[in-house]
C-alpha cells in the first residue's frame, strides 16, 4: 500500500501521518480545518528534527517524509486514491460513524477503511458501510512516532486477509502489531483503564496522595509513568469516555468511573489539554495540585 489517508490532524493523526510518511508511504493529511494542518505539518517536521538530533534518521529521511505528506480540507479530494484510509478523529461516536459513512462513499471499492479508536466498536463503525469485511481497528499509542505497539482489532466480519494486510503494514513501520478482537476497551484499555481509575479511588479515598500513587506505580512497578500522570497526558475526558464504554458494554459496575473523575471532567480539568488535572502544566511544569480540593 503507497496511498495513505489520515482523516484528522490532531496529536493521533499527525502522529499516523508521520509514521507512515517516514516509511515511504505516500499521505493525505485531512482535516477541515487548514489551521490545524498548518500546526500539524509543523509539529511532523519538529518531531522529525528531533529524531534527527538523535541520529535515528538522516538528512533525506526527514525531507522525503515532508515531501510525502499532502493536506486537504476537503475529504473527497483526500481519499480519492487511497488503499487505506485511517480515521483519526476525536473519540465520538456519531462523528466517526458519520466519517465511516462519507468513506465508504467516496473510497474505492478495494479501500481498507481503518480506525483509531481506543474503545468504540468496530463492528458498530462497519456495520454503517457496505464494506464490513474490510473495516478494521488500528490503535497506535500516544505518541505515534516512539511507542512500538499497535492494537490491530478484528471487528465481527473483518477478514483473515485484511488483518494479514493491517498486520504486515503496522511491521512494515517498526511497529509491534498485535490482534485482537472486538469487545468493549478492546485490550489495552480494559487493562489500562481500570488501573487508572483505582488510582483515583486512591485519592478519592484518601489512600494516598497523587505523587505517592505515581509513586508507587513507578518504582514498585517498574512504570515509566504513573497512572495519574498518564491520564494527565491521555485527556481526563477521554479516561473517562473510555470507562463509560466499558460499564455500558459489561454491565459490571467494576467499570463505574470515580466519582473524583467525573467532578474534574465536569470542571473542565482534563490534563495536559486543559493545563490542570491531577498535576498543573499551566507554566510549563508539572506542579502537584492538592486533591483533596476536588474531594467534597
Amino acid at each position: 500500500m503507497q496511498q495513505i489517508a489520515v482523516i484528522g490532524s490532531g496529536t493521533m493523526g499527525n502522529g499516523i501521518a508521520h509514521v507512515f510518511a517516514q516509511y515511504g508511504h505516500h499521505v493525505s493529511l485531512i482535516d477541515i480545518n487548514s489551521g490545524s494542518l498548518e500546526k500539524a505539518l509543523s509539529t511532523i517536521s519538529k518531531n522529525l528534527e528531533r529524531q534527527l538530533a538523535k541520529g535515528l534518521i538522516d538528512e533525506n529521511t526527514k525531507a522525503q517524509a515532508l515531501a510525502n505528506i499532502t493536506t486537504y480540507t476537503n475529504i473527497e479530494e483526500g481519499v480519492k486514491n487511497a488503499e487505506l484510509a485511517v480515521e483519526a478523529a476525536s473519540e465520538n461516536v456519531e462523528l466517526k460513524l458519520n466519517i465511516f459513512r462519507q468513506l465508504d462513499q467516496l473510497c474505492g471499492q478495494d479501500t481498507i477503511l481503518a480506525t483509531n479508536t481506543s474503545s468504540i466498536s468496530i463492528t458498530r463503525i462497519a456495520a454503517v458501510t457496505s464494506r464490513p469485511q474490510k473495516v478494521i481497528g488500528m490503535h497506535f499509542m500516544n505518541p505515534v512516532p516512539v511507542m512500538k505497539l499497535v492494537e490491530v482489532i478484528r471487528g465481527y466480519s473483518t477478514s483473515d486477509e485484511v488483518t494479514e494486510k493491517i498486520m504486515s503494514l503496522a511491521g512494515k513501520l517498526d511497529k509491534e502489531p498485535v490482534e485482537v478482537n472486538d469487545y468493549p476497551g478492546f485490550s489495552a484499555n480494559r487493562i489500562l483503564m481500570p488501573m487508572i481509575n483505582e488510582a483515583v479511588y486512591c485519592i478519592f479515598e484518601g489512600v494516598a496522595g497523587v505523587e505517592e500513587t505515581d509513586t508507587v506505580m513507578k518504582l514498585g512497578m517498574a512504570h515509566p509513568m504513573g497512572p495519574l500522570q498518564l491520564a494527565d497526558f491521555i485527556g481526563l475526558d477521554v479516561c473517562l469516555s473510555i470507562l463509560r464504554v466499558l460499564q455500558e458494554g459489561f454491565g459490571n459496575p467494576k467499570y463505574a468511573p470515580c466519582p473524583l473523575l467525573i467532578n474534574m471532567v465536569t470542571a473542565g480539568h482534563l490534563g495536559v489539554k486543559s493545563g490542570k488535572g491531577f498535576y498543573d502544566y499551566s507554566h510549563g511544569g508539572k506542579e502537584l495540585i492538592v486533591a483533596e480540593t476536588f474531594r467534597k
